[in-house]
């Protein structure tokens, strides 16, 4: 079976080894004679499953023992709902806005709380971080929410913000949603993290609350029952029915990345590894693409040309990073940039025979967004061989039809030699 590339952002695709298990197990799960969907939540078969699943997590990202870790429903999307319901107390939150996911997050918390705009990176279009000095928190605010990772704009906090220093006693709720298991996590600066599975942990359905027990039992009286953190966490997330199947997928993730190695680095921390050294392959690539930025974006200098101090995130930034044009396209910012990009090389690959019906349609969707699905999710082959088909007879590689944009999520099969061979499509157009 010759599976197609999948630039899904989320869903996204699955390890082949989490897919096979789950195929071996579907009738029959360890000789139970059901399948896990099949399962009563409450009894001992998929409370095994549960209990496996949240010990996994807990040791991949060491959580500390006085969080509590929930499998909740909605999506991130709900959660920008369910925190200031169980935190805000209808106060004030304090809010850092640096891409489309924050803004999200942002306005919903209007109806449940007073949601105070501290920072915002809107003039640069989402393209620059805000330093955590240059916030104006409140005076005592219920909570902090940033999102560490954006994937739209392309932002990513190098370093959690340490909001003590800051001179500010209230907790912070991160959306982590696109890269959670893809790097260690400081919870001495965490009071909630919050992000749906289908971006890196698993299919839709399930999504991961990890939240300090000191922060429950506050809810409002309107927070409807299954989204009362207290009630979640008294009932083991089984106040209502969890959705087992994700849960147990999410499980055989964990396994898989407990399984990972990177020299003598294991589970998340050689993840992180492999990520940075995967991201510096394509971006050193993209520095210096003749045909990437010039056919595209006249008047963009290449690195080696025109060298700046880059600030870009590590893994994911916008695609110009340290340099700088004079162009029609430098002058309308990098998203646009990262757009004539992604269409330069997907027209190279299509130039070479390939049919670009054969990938999925995560690259248009997200295209529409910011120019460039991110490449961080998907569970890809142990060698080249996936690719061929996007350039048909020659073989060759292309560098994921658009590796422009790879955040630290890109947690999942990609070996280093498979980033090597795909760096190796010739820098002109067809």
């Amino acid at each position: 079976m010759n599976r197609p590339f999948n630039f899904s952002a989320g869903p996204a695709a699955i390890p082949e080894e989490v897919l096979a298990q789950a195929a071996a197990e579907m009738l029959d799960w360890h000789g139970s004679g059901m399948g896990v969907m099949e399962m009563s939540h409450r009894g001992k078969e998929f409370i095994s499953i549960y209990e496996q699943a949240q010990s996994d997590l807990r040791e991949l990202l060491a959580i500390p023992a006085h969080f509590k870790i929930l499998f909740m429903q909605g999506g991130g999307i709900a959660e920008n709902a369910i925190v200031p319901l169980n935190l805000a107390r209808g106060g004030v939150a304090d809010f850092v806005v640096t891409g489309s996911w924050s803004q999200k997050s942002f306005k919903e918390a209007a109806k449940y709380a007073q949601p105070h705009l501290a920072a915002t990176a809107q003039e640069s279009n989402f393209t620059q971080p805000i330093a955590p000095k240059d916030w104006q928190l409140s005076n005592k605010p219920a909570y902090v929410h940033i999102c560490s990772n954006e994937t739209i704009h392309g932002v990513e906090f190098h370093e959690l913000p340490d909001l003590q220093a800051l001179g500010c006693d209230a907790p912070l709720v991160i959306d982590f949603s696109s890269h959670v298991a893809s790097r260690p996590v400081d919870w001495s600066r965490v009071g909630l993290a919050f992000g749906g599975a289908q971006k890196n942990i698993g299919p839709a359905g399930v999504t991961l609350v990890v939240v300090r027990e000191d922060l429950l039992g506050h809810a409002l009286p309107i927070t409807p029952s299954a989204f009362d953190y207290k009630t979640v966490a008294d009932n083991h997330s089984m106040f209502n029915t969890p959705p087992t199947w994700g849960i147990y997928m999410a499980g055989l993730t964990f396994q898989w990345l407990k399984r990972q190695r990177e020299g003598a680095l294991t589970g998340i921390a050689a993840m992180e590894q492999r990520n940075i050294t995967k991201a510096q392959l394509f971006y050193d690539y993209v520095d210096n693409s003749r045909a990437v930025r010039q056919r595209h974006c006249p008047g963009l200098a290449l690195a080696h040309e025109h060298p700046l101090p880059t600030a870009r995130c590590q893994p994911q930034r916008c695609l110009p990073g340290r340099c700088q044009g004079t162009g029609p396209a430098a002058a309308q910012g990098p998203q646009v940039r990262r757009r004539h990009a992604c269409q330069h090389l997907q027209r190279h690959a299509a130039g070479r025979g390939a049919s670009l019906d054969c990938l999925y349609a995560g690259i248009r969707a997200h295209q529409r967004l910011s120019g460039l699905p991110p490449v961080d999710r998907p569970a890809h082959p142990k060698t080249g061989r996936r690719y061929s088909h996007l350039l048909g007879p020659s073989k060759k590689v292309a560098v994921c039809a658009d590796g422009i944009k790879i955040s630290d999520s890109f947690i999942f099969e990609t070996p280093i030699n498979t980033v090597q061979a795909a760096i190796k499509l010739r820098d002109t157009p067809p």
